[in-house]
């Protein structure tokens, strides 16, 4: 597992900000959502009233097909909830999308979904990941796979001091134990700042 600093996450978010599928990039960052939640979500699982989404479905590969299918476990259904910036672009992406709906007119494939190609086509999984590992490469940050958006998020969260539980919650993990087990490096540097914060909220010492 490798992790990218809050001012690494930033750097790639910055040098994305024009690219056309830049709410998918900042959706995998600011959620921890896997690669095929992020492609498979739909409109109607997003509620910009009240800053929440729903993992309901899912993008996956099928020999060399795409298929829409359902979480790979009960928890993986979850709800998450959205910061201000996400929710801001998901305005601003919306109505994008919306003048593409009405310039491509009938040949708009209308599955409903939030990231998507010009005519609305969903983006293939593999071509996701070669994107990623480009921008990766052209931004010249650290090398991390995909999948490490969603430990990087984690790790933010845990270093910042979000409750492991919400973390667990957030991720879609079958147990806080998994949560913890998994970033297990974040957890020494906890222990030793709630140390600190106790001895100073009783002893006044730092």
């Amino acid at each position: 597992m490798r992790t990218w600093t809050a001012e690494q996450l930033r750097a790639f978010l910055d040098h994305l900000a024009g690219d056309r599928l830049f709410i998918g990039w900042l959706l995998a960052a600011s959620t921890g959502m896997r690669r095929g939640e992020v492609l498979g979500l739909r409109w109607d699982d997003v509620d910009l009233d009240n800053n929440i989404l729903s993992v309901r479905h899912t993008v996956v590969m099928a020999g060399s097909a795409v298929q829409i299918s359902d979480p790979k476990t009960l928890r993986s259904r979850r709800t998450i909830d959205l910061d201000t910036r996400t929710v801001r672009e998901l305005h601003g992406w919306r109505a994008k999308q919306n003048a593409d709906r009405l310039r491509w007119g009938a040949l708009w494939h209308d599955h409903g979904l939030v990231v998507t190609r010009e005519d609305g086509t969903w983006v293939r999984p593999d071509s996701w990941t070669a994107a990623f590992d480009r921008h990766v490469r052209d931004a010249r940050l650290p090398r991390l796979r995909l999948h490490d958006l969603r430990h990087t998020h984690a790790t933010l969260l845990l270093k910042a001091g979000v409750p492991p539980k919400v973390v667990s919650e957030r991720l879609g993990h079958s147990s806080v134990a998994f949560t913890l087990d998994t970033y297990a490096h974040v957890v020494p540097g906890m222990q030793a700042d709630a140390a600190a914060r106790f001895a100073k909220t009783v002893f006044g010492e730092p």
